[in-house]
């Protein structure tokens, strides 16, 4: 069974998982399914992809193509489209970032590179805001703290019972760059070096020393789900958003991760290198 809501944007994900599969055993292409339907192939594309809700009347089309009769596996699919119809916390505050938070929230695993800050889940207040007082166009006080909200819920995912696995890789300039003050950094650090002490967070930095590397100019987080959902690389820069999905491209960036990890320092010299610089801010303070 489909059980709790959770996120709908995931929910949506997994039913179109199940589509796929199913007008994948029925032998049919996207093309002969909307021409069965009557509808646009586009629209079969995207309940495919998550990026459609489905209407009750969309899964007894379906289930009635594919020849599926079992009245459960009706029953589930309905359930899912339902769930990925429902309301999230997050879609009240009209995140230009949303569909990231629903994926988010029910990842099993996060492979996070980070070139310019610490990644959003393991900001305190203090750095967030100066984060956002950073961004352009200037975001106004109001949304700056609603901002900050956000991020002080979503961080709740890390602790919750069976978390995600959250894997961090930073550029040295991170540590070196002042947001705020030398004592938010210190701050900052210390929220750092205590979160890499749980057993499913693991943070490394990329030294100065390695040099070049595969991305130098990029900032990106690879989220993999439980079966049969694929995962998904979300790319954030100033042009905007960009989701990859194929699994081609969610390849080529687990293949990158991981070649980040060798070259940077391991999670223990890592977590050195960050009590060091904590020291450093803290006698500036």
């Amino acid at each position: 069974m489909a059980g709790d809501v959770g996120s709908p944007t995931v929910r949506r994900r997994e039913l179109g998982a199940l589509l796929r599969a199913m007008r994948t055993e029925a032998g049919m292409t996207v093309e002969q399914v909307a021409d069965a339907l009557l509808v646009s192939p586009s629209k079969v594309s995207r309940l495919e992809t998550g990026h459609r809700g489905a209407s009750p009347r969309d899964i007894r089309d379906l289930c009635d193509l594919y020849g599926v009769t079992d009245p459960e596996r009706r029953d589930d699919l309905a359930t899912l489209a339902r769930e990925g119809k429902g309301q999230a916390w997050w879609q009240s505050y009209d995140l230009p970032y949303g569909t990231y938070v629903g994926l988010e929230a029910e990842a099993t695993s996060i492979s996070h590179f980070e070139s310019g800050v610490f990644p959003g889940l393991l900001q305190i207040p203090e750095y967030a805001r100066a984060v956002h007082e950073g961004a352009m166009p200037r975001l106004s006080s109001a949304v700056i703290e609603q901002r900050i909200e956000v991020r002080k819920t979503r961080q709740a995912i890390l602790t919750k019972d069976d978390p995600p696995r959250f894997s961090a890789i930073v550029d040295e300039a991170v540590l070196h760059r002042i947001l705020g003050s030398p004592a938010i950094m210190a701050a900052q650090l210390d929220q750092v070096i205590q979160a890499s002490k749980r057993p499913n967070i693991t943070v490394q930095v990329v030294p100065y020393a390695a040099g070049a590397h595969p991305a130098l100019d990029s900032t990106f987080s690879l989220l993999e789900f439980r079966p049969p959902i694929r995962g998904v690389v979300y790319v954030e820069g100033l042009v905007g958003q960009m989701y990859l999905e194929r699994p081609q491209d969610v390849e080529r960036y687990r293949q990158v991760f991981e070649r980040l990890s060798t070259i940077s320092l391991g999670p223990q010299e890592s977590v050195k290198l960050l009590v060091k610089l904590r020291g450093t801010y803290k006698k500036r303070t």
